[in-house]
């Protein structure tokens, strides 16, 4: 069934790789991002900076007036590299706006329709740092508390026809990835090495994913985290 499917942070990376995988497949695709894509984006496509709030309140609500939206994905997010001593209160504060508020502020715009027609779906985009990862104390936490509204959302969203769950990413090879994790190539063969399927996945792996909590086949599945890793997270330690 053909469903209206809002993404943000979609103008590159797992946003872009989500919505050309479901545009493929017969979806209407919105996108927001601080950024225009490259190139021909799958649908309409929303500048907004996700990490302002008055911004966020002002696109959505052009949205929803003009689109009822059927899904939601979480996907636009922002990462640190402090340790905990270094991470700043202004650190900590600007992270929470983009990977805590606009979520619940997209979810806010999206819920009314979805309960209206008795269905719906939202993923979030989490992180295999909630498991812990160094110098990532504000990103993992605000990761952490992603899961946290996935599994309260479920619980409150359920009865209404309408399910939340969780992706959670490994090292995915992306141009957000490669700028806060810079590696040579011995430093990528190591990682490689960690990793029980030997390499660093793609975006179509989160878009995979992404998909099938979309799908009808997930339709009894509610409140869960996957983690999309290639085995990483098993056992993970940095």
């Amino acid at each position: 069934m053909r469903s209206t499917i809002l993404i943000t942070g979609a103008s590159k990376g797992i946003g872009r790789a989500i919505a050309h995988r479901m545009s493929s497949e017969g979806h209407i695709v919105i996108g927001i991002a601080r950024a225009k894509p490259e190139g021909d984006f799958p649908g309409e496509f929303f500048v907004a900076d996700l990490s302002q709030r008055n911004e966020t309140q002002d696109v959505l609500s052009e949205i929803t007036k003009r689109h009822q939206i059927d899904c939601l994905v979480n996907n636009a997010g922002r990462t640190t590299s402090s340790s905990v001593l270094n991470t700043t209160p202004a650190e900590l504060e600007q992270i929470v706006q983009i990977n805590l508020l606009a979520p619940l502020l997209c979810a806010q715009a999206c819920i009314p329709h979805m309960v209206e027609q008795g269905k719906g779906r939202i993923v979030n985009i989490a992180s295999r740092a909630v498991l812990g990862m160094q110098n990532r104390s504000a990103y993992a936490a605000t990761k952490n508390g992603l899961i946290g509204f996935t599994k309260t959302w479920a619980l409150e969203l359920g009865p209404k026809g309408i399910t939340v769950n969780t992706v959670a990413p490994g090292p995915i090879l992306t141009d957000l990835y490669i700028n806060n994790n810079p590696k040579d190539f011995a430093d990528m063969h190591t990682l490689e090495e960690r990793i029980p399927l030997r390499h660093i996945g793609r975006p179509e792996d989160i878009a995979g994913a992404v998909r099938f909590f979309l799908s009808d086949d997930a339709g009894f599945v509610t409140g869960q985290t996957l983690f999309v890793c290639g085995g990483l997270s098993l056992g993970c330690s940095q």
